[in-house]
């Protein structure tokens, strides 16, 4: 059954640490209990929210390296894995994706192949998340080239804070010269712990700003270990252990996001 408007949404940060796969994941399987339909594409080469959901690394599989170097050639559908999870499913990662900047420079078109490569499942999805890597990059500029939306995970800590003004100039510079479509959609503050006085300095800095206020989502993620359990046991903590606070504020975040 096809979508009638699939929300193509990256999430991304360029600093790492941020919570940024951990938000894939856990967004996409949350997304997933509302009853809808989600792809996760993997283009970090960490691979960790391919691991993340239980898949380990294959040469027999396409990953989302093939679609961007082989755009062209590849039909995007044979990358898909199936979960256990009928209506949740991933497009993997590879560390060979490390070299794709260098692979993809001379190409013409070289910041739309993963568009190119992608463009067919537009509509066989309520959502496809897309997991970036933590740095300004050739696969980054792809993702957003391709995406109509981008969530910002904030680590709730000043560094956090502080890249978040490059992060907006970067997303800016892809409206005016490659996707005049993309907007950020929200910004989701991870690692909230409200006993420290450094996490809730930076919710006030985020809420104070004019630029940043009215994107910030009212759910925040909150430090919590079991979400660190769920990545080692390979399924994203909604599924591992779902009366949990980490299960609980992605539940709440996807809630609102569909109101978004």
């Amino acid at each position: 059954m096809e979508s009638e408007k699939t929300r193509i949404i990256a999430v991304a940060n360029e600093k790492g640490g941020v919570g940024k796969t951990v938000t894939v994941l856990n967004l996409g399987a949350a997304l997933y209990r509302e009853g809808k339909t989600v792809l996760i594409v993997d283009i970090d080469p960490q691979r960790n929210a391919t691991e993340g959901m239980g898949i380990e690394p294959d040469e027999k599989i396409l990953t989302s390296y093939d679609i961007l170097v082989n755009s062209e050639t590849i039909d995007a559908n044979e990358a898909i894995i199936h979960t256990q999870w009928e209506g949740l499913d991933i497009i993997p990662s590879d560390a060979e994706l490390v070299g794709a900047d260098i692979e993809l420079y001379d190409q013409d078109g070289r910041e739309e192949k993963l568009q190119e490569g992608l463009k067919e499942l537009t509509g066989k999805y309520d959502f496809i998340l897309i997991d970036t890597p933590p740095s300004l990059s050739l696969l980054t500029v792809n993702v957003f080239a391709y995406a109509d939306e981008v969530l910002i995970p904030c680590q709730t800590h000043p560094y956090s804070f502080n890249a978040l003004a490059e992060l907006f100039d970067t997303i800016d510079m892809i409206e005016e010269e490659i996707n005049p479509g993309i907007r950020i959609t929200g910004i989701i503050a991870t690692f909230f712990n409200n006993r420290t006085k450094v996490s809730r300095n930076v919710m006030e800095k985020i809420q104070a700003d004019e630029k940043y206020k009215d994107l910030l989502f009212k759910t925040k993620i909150r430090i919590n270990t079991t979400i660190a359990d769920s990545a080692e046991a390979g399924m994203p903590v909604v599924f591992y252990k779902p009366g949990s606070y980490g299960a609980k504020d992605y539940n709440d975040l996807a809630e609102e996001l569909l109101q978004r």
